[in-house]
């Protein structure tokens, strides 16, 4: 925890034995986010490029742009290639683009979710790709970007959008959701066993209009459940998570583009795809498991090595599935 933090009395019961909640504050040695800056530390850049095989005259998805680091690595494995670029965020886009600019002719950028796949390639008359990666969840610039409201470390608005020009923020899915729905998001998405209580902590801080921006929700999240930090981690992590999945329908997209895949990908092309969360997890491994469509690359997901989770503490819970597409025929 930093050194520095802030103390906001009279938001915990004396039965927590604490008489102020303690929030986040950034430590001094923090550096401000700048908006043009978008730095991202890739996930297991090497494993996906082993995984996708890269080859001169091929066309390769990234369909988790983020920082460019994944499609960075695919053109430096094979200089030749093509690159289909999605993200959302037109920060990102803008960022890559930048940092792409050696091979400006050979990347399609996209600003489009990755559910709407076969649209965007078919608007472009691309009727198949020869591998894909994705690099689920939320890059690191969107959480330490306070504007964003992904992060209860900074304040910001409760927004929690990867296109902040798309959808309903995080606020209006609360004030549109019942107590009841609000606890099954928190529980679905944050494995959280205490949703019930906390989702109508939230609900009590926004009818008395004291849910504004990130900080408020923690302290909601807080004064259910207390300031105790379990194993380290923040007691409202799980409930961020979950309203960040809900408000960017995560789960829903996901599901698309693994339903998409099949028709994306030629036969004996790679999808590659990272994941942070039990339940993107398991969807990509029931996905990869019809082996009359696929070939696993690997028995088990790989991980990150303890020397990338030393420089990068979030590569710790990725796991990384890969499986080559048989042909129709094959199965």
């Amino acid at each position: 925890m930093s050194d520095q933090q802030l103390s906001l009395p009279g938001l915990v019961s004396e039965s927590f034995g604490s008489p102020g909640e303690w929030v986040w504050a950034a430590d001094e040695s923090e550096e401000e986010f700048v908006a043009s800056e978008f730095v991202h530390a890739t996930v297991m850049k090497d494993l996906v490029v082993e995984a996708l095989a890269p080859k001169n005259g091929s066309v390769y998805i990234d369909a988790t742009l983020g920082g460019g680091g994944h499609a960075e690595a695919i053109l430096e494995a094979a200089p030749g290639a093509m690159i289909v670029a999605f993200d959302r965020d037109s920060a990102a886009i803008q960022a890559s683009s930048e940092r792409l600019v050696a091979y400006r002719d050979q990347v399609i950028f996209i600003q489009s979710p990755f559910g709407n796949l076969l649209e965007e390639l078919r608007a472009r008359s691309i009727k198949s790709v020869d591998g894909l990666c994705a690099d689920l969840g939320v890059s690191s610039p969107q959480i330490d970007d306070a504007a964003r409201g992904m992060s209860f470390r900074r304040e910001g608005p409760l927004d929690m959008r990867m296109d902040a020009n798309d959808g309903e923020t995080a606020l209006e899915l609360i004030g549109r959701l019942s107590d009841e729905e609000l606890a099954d998001i928190i529980f679905r998405y944050g494995d959280e066993r205490r949703s019930r209580r906390i989702a109508r902590s939230i609900k009590r801080a926004l009818d008395a209009d004291e849910l504004a921006t990130t900080l408020d929700l923690r302290r909601a999240v807080v004064r259910a459940v207390g300031p105790a930090r379990v194993g380290g981690v923040d007691p409202a992590t799980r409930t961020f998570q979950a309203l960040r999945i809900a408000v960017n329908d995560e789960i829903g997209q996901l599901r698309s583009l693994l339903e998409q895949l099949p028709d994306a990908l030629a036969p004996g092309a790679t999808a590659a795809i990272i994941s942070f969360h039990s339940t993107e997890d398991r969807l990509v491994k029931q996905a990869f498991a019809s082996r009359t469509m696929w070939q696993p690359r690997w028995k088990k997901p790989r991980v990150a090595s303890d020397e990338e989770v030393s420089g990068n503490p979030r590569a710790r819970s990725a796991k990384l599935r890969a499986a080559a597409r048989l042909a129709r025929d094959e199965g």
